[in-house]
């Protein structure tokens, strides 16, 4: 009987041992700390950002992974000098706290090892009692076993308390010394080491002459260890402690929102920003923010990014305009109107597809198209010009005109292509307008589209073969420093071709500066860059965007809830910001031609058009080898003249003999009206001869409306449909007009064609006969539902 207890008396004792070292090996969690922490954003050499408190209020910085050598020698030598050669419980320490207690009759020392204090506060400062101590032996002895010796270091650093609301070394530097912790001075580590001790009793906010002592203490143990030399003890106690916590740095905050934004569960993100660059961005918007304000103009953005990589160098999200102003809105990533800014890469689509050459002309007369009517910002029409000069200028008619013969379905596609992630409705919503601002974008996208551009060109030289490209060089920008993996495989779908990019940029490098008339071309020791500027509907945006082999710097200026103000435009509010951010960056060279893909050609110079044999003075232009597909100028033209070449002449009146052919520029009657006002040298044909045959150059030309249109015409109040402005025009200014509507006379113009007439629904045609017999007819429908 004995024999059987004491074998059921072993075998419980083996099975309480089997229990005990099971719940030992699995008494540790596997994630010690489940605290919130602070969300922090660094530059791309290590250097804190901005950082917003963890959600239970405390300065707590994610886990460090080590902690620096003076921090871990002055907490080793106050706290724990043995922590390196005990295996979680220093039974020395352990016996004379339990004796201090039992001669003080409470417990005045707890003997705990830096582990076990890791341990207590893992557990959140358990009880003091003598079962919670065995239990912080336990798990100090396990954690030893799973942790190294700096490890467990690390987690108290990262977890012990500093003060107020201030947890872990990396927070406690900040807050008090405004630097890392590896910059921290003996002194700085002395305090910081002490301070956990009894953080609710010895802080700076009070008992600072205790906190004082306690540091110098510490230091003189240093000294006499030989740590540190006597002259280092004397500068060291000299230090004075900080006299109040310190802000921590918010050079990023909206960027820090983003990254909050883009991956909640990341505590800690190493950004590709610069962080001297980014303090000097935020100077610069603040002093244009200061120079806008007097025209109640309260919200800035800037990003800045390096072309090949896409790597964010410095982001301000707003300025720093107040809570009333909108501060807190991060505007480069806001929908705003587009305005002017993507007709760059509609011209560019256009050169790429063969549809124009750089210099083509294009319409700027009186614009309908089912009820769209566009103007342009100056409200002011040059009948044609140039396609480079069209957009030099931002003129909303020819980029229209461009868009109708591009389609606005392809553009919309294109931009896709490009990006842009905004365009949430079908084609059909945008229409026409997609090119003036129809479509909302944000500064984030509109940049790395320029950006994605400037990628393509430089990396043309980089590829096989030249005219491919690698998908992964139209991209958004990134901020992150790890940077995501890229699809390098080759295509030979590009959005864009080098060539037609390059033409374009070439175009946008001549833009004026702001505030000077001389020109770009007056400062070649600047930088060079392209840039485009934009104004939304309203004056309630202005876009800036620059670009060059290196960077590309994108610019906004506005009111974030949308407020209109005088004088907002992209020129004059956010051009003269652009050049200021421009300035902050190193020179770089300009880009390269893609010579494999372009070919220089003879042009006419009045038109744009491949030269033709008719034209009188010819041009040499670079152009992208899809521009070999376009016409030959047809506005020049043989006209027969009199001897004296006053009057045009035919067969029908006047000899050949007596004929002079002469190559004559004629632009249509509608293009010639407005462009003749702009340009003093413009030859009008002459008129014909007395008793000549009419001529097979149009005279005559209605603005308004077009063929096959239907006008809109609203009622009046009292029911009635209102009038319709009938608009024609002619090559001689003194003619008259006879006006037919629905093959009745009605009305003899001169001088002034304009004529406005009641017509009710249905459809309509317009005959105009001019005194010569020349005539033009047009049908059109009124419609007023």
């Amino acid at each position: 009987m004995k024999l059987i207890f004491k074998s059921k008396k072993t075998m419980l004792l083996i099975l309480i041992a089997v229990m005990l070292c099971i719940w030992f090996y699995f008494s540790l969690p596997q994630i010690l700390f489940n605290d919130p922490y602070s969300l922090v954003l660094e530059d791309r050499n290590g250097q804190l950002l901005s950082a917003a408190v963890a959600k239970d209020g405390q300065w707590r910085f994610p886990e460090q992974q080590q902690i620096p050598n003076k921090f871990q020698q002055a907490i080793v030598l106050y706290e724990d000098k043995r922590f390196f050669t005990h295996w979680g419980v220093d039974l020395v320490a352990l016996g004379r706290a339990i004796k201090q207690n039992i001669q003080s009759q409470k417990i005045v020392s707890g003997g705990s090892t830096l582990t076990m204090q890791t341990i207590r506060l893992a557990r959140r400062n358990k009880p003091r009692t003598f079962f919670q101590k065995a239990i912080e032996i336990a798990l100090a002895t396990r954690l030893e076993f799973s942790y190294s010796k700096e490890e467990i270091l690390a987690l108290y650093a990262s977890h012990a308390p500093f003060g107020g609301n201030v947890v872990g070394l990396e927070a406690a530097c900040w807050r008090y010394f405004g630097r890392k912790p590896d910059e921290m001075s003996w002194a700085e580590a002395c305090m910081l080491a002490v301070l956990p001790n009894n953080p609710s009793l010895i802080h700076l906010g009070k008992n600072r002459n205790k906190l004082k002592e306690k540091r110098d203490r510490l230091l003189e143990r240093f000294a006499a260890i030989g740590v540190i030399d006597s002259l280092s003890l004397q500068l060291a106690k000299y230090e004075p402690l900080p006299e109040a916590p310190l802000p921590l740095p918010n050079h990023a905050p909206h960027l820090l929102q983003l990254a909050a934004k883009k991956n909640p569960f990341a505590k800690k993100t190493m950004t590709t920003v610069d962080l001297l660059l980014q303090q000097r961005l935020v100077e610069v918007v603040q002093q244009h923010h200061q120079r806008l304000s007097g025209n109640q103009v309260h919200n800035a953005a800037v990003v800045v990014a390096e072309v090949n990589s896409g790597n964010v160098l410095a982001y301000v999200g707003n300025a720093r305009a107040g809570k009333v102003n909108h501060e807190h809105v991060d505007v480069v990533q806001a929908q705003r109107s587009s305005g002017s800014i993507l007709k760059s890469f509609l011209y560019a689509a256009l050169l790429d597809d063969g549809k124009m050459l750089p210099n083509t002309l294009q319409p700027d007369i009186p614009t309908y198209i089912n009820g769209f009517a566009p103007e342009n910002f100056s409200h002011e029409l040059d009948g044609a010009v140039p396609a480079s000069q069209a957009l030099i200028r931002s003129l909303n008619i020819p980029a229209v005109h461009e868009l109708k013969a591009y389609r606005y379905e392809r553009f919309y596609e294109l931009l896709n292509r490009l990006g842009f992630t905004t365009l949430s409705e079908p084609p059909d919503h945008y229409g026409l307008s997609l090119i003036l601002g129809g479509a909302e974008v944000t500064l984030w996208d509109v940049t790395s589209a320029y950006a994605s551009m400037a990628r393509i060109l430089n990396q043309y030289f980089e590829r096989p073969g030249n005219n491919r490209y690698a998908k992964s060089d139209i991209r958004p920008l990134s901020f992150e420093y790890a940077a995501p993996h890229f699809d390098d495989d080759l295509t030979d779908a590009t959005a864009i071709g080098a060539a037609s990019i390059y033409s374009t940029f070439e175009v946008l490098k001549e833009l004026y500066r702001p505030g000077e008339q001389t020109g770009w071309r007056l400062f070649n020791n600047q930088a060079q860059i392209a840039w485009k500027t934009g104004t939304s509907h309203g004056f309630r945006d202005a876009w800036a965007i620059g670009v060059n082999p290196k960077y590309v710097i994108g610019v906004w200026v506005g009111n974030a809830d949308g407020e209109g103000r005088p004088g907002l435009t992209g020129s004059e509010a956010a051009a003269p910001l652009l050049f200021d951010v421009l300035g902050l960056l190193p020179q770089a060279d300009w880009f390269q031609p893609p010579m494999n893909d372009m070919v220089r050609i003879a042009t006419c110079k009045a038109s744009g058009y491949r030269f033709s044999s008719a034209c009188t003075e010819p041009d040499t232009v670079l152009i992208p080898k899809p521009g070999l597909a376009t016409a030959s100028c047809n506005y020049h033209q043989k006209v027969h003249l009199s001897a004296d070449k006053h009057l045009r002449v035919n067969t029908s009146c006047a000899k050949t003999f007596q004929m002079v052919t002469q190559n004559w520029f004629v632009l249509p009657p509608i293009q010639e009206y407005y462009y003749r006002k702009k340009h003093g040298n413009y030859q009008t044909l002459p008129p014909f001869k007395p008793g000549c045959a009419g001529s097979t150059i149009t005279n005559i030309d209605l603005m308004y409306p077009e063929q096959n249109s239907k006008v809109f015409i609203p009622r009046e109040l009292d029911g009635n449909n209102g009038r319709i402005v009938l608009q024609a025009t002619t090559r001689d200014e003194q003619i008259a007009l006879y006006w037919h509507i629905d093959g009745a006379f009605k009305k003899m113009t001169r001088n002034d064609h304009k004529w406005a007439v009641f017509l009710p629904e249905g459809l309509h045609s317009i005959t105009i006969v001019d005194e010569n017999g020349a005539a033009l007819e047009r049908s059109f429908r009124v419609i007023s539902k």
